[in-house]
């Protein structure tokens, strides 16, 4: 039976979550808190999840950004009482796949879940790594892998490794870097991204691996290939 992970601290909105759920043939735990809700994401085996926006202790956006960080790609339906645009871009682009806006009605939200689980079914099975030329990423041991050569990275190279593979041969601006990868709005002040940049370029390079990460000023980086010869 497929399993649903409800986030949710209002007992009755979690009890109603719930209910609607399991009469659709789900089967699903419910945790009250944003750090238990990470922790259980992290750890156990859910088709999808549910995620309030305004949680005690770490709230959805967080939640949702350490499960992205973390490789974590189950489908997560966002449900808030915010309703602003705004509000609904952030949720939308910390990672979650729906947003939900309070009130609902049950069966649009169990819907919500099931169109979420066929949208992403085929992907969660198939997509296990990530490769451009002959360079590749696997998403299951969290190894890197170029020109037959095991690539070191830090989480935070290997996250940023992943979001440029992800966008290769496409500019990715400062910004969106920084809200993908580090999950807070960008400061034009900081060489963070540079600084982390040349490291991940420079490990590229020392073995000669085809893809590689340009800067084109103004505009932002780009992961392309250099078409070299081994």
């Amino acid at each position: 039976m497929r399993k649903v992970l409800c986030i949710e601290d209002d007992s009755d909105t979690s009890h109603e979550i719930a209910s609607e759920l399991r009469r659709v043939g789900f089967a699903v735990e419910c945790v009250g808190d944003g750090e238990q809700g990470l922790q259980r994401a992290l750890s156990g085996d859910f088709a999808a999840i549910t995620l309030d926006r305004m949680l005690p202790g770490i709230d959805g956006l967080e939640v949702i950004t350490c499960l992205r960080r973390s490789g974590v790609q189950t489908p997560v339906l966002m449900i808030s009482a915010l309703t602003d645009v705004d509000d609904r871009i952030r949720g939308l682009r910390a990672g979650g796949d729906d947003y939900l806006v309070k009130p609902f009605v049950s069966e649009e939200m169990a819907t919500r879940i099931e169109v979420l689980l066929r949208r992403h079914g085929d992907t969660r099975e198939r997509e296990t790594f990530l490769r451009v030329e002959d360079l590749t990423l696997d998403l299951l041991s969290r190894e890197i892998h170029c020109a037959d050569q095991c690539i070191a990275l830090s989480p935070t190279e290997f996250r940023l490794l992943e979001f440029l593979m992800r966008n290769a041969g496409s500019v990715v601006t400062r910004a969106l870097i920084f809200e993908s990868v580090w999950g807070y709005h960008f400061d034009p002040g900081t060489k963070l991204i540079d600084v982390h940049l040349t490291r991940l370029r420079r490990k590229l390079d020392a073995i000669g691996c085809v893809a590689t990460v340009n800067a084109l000023r103004g505009s932002g980086f780009v992961l392309v290939t250099t078409g070299r010869d081994h």
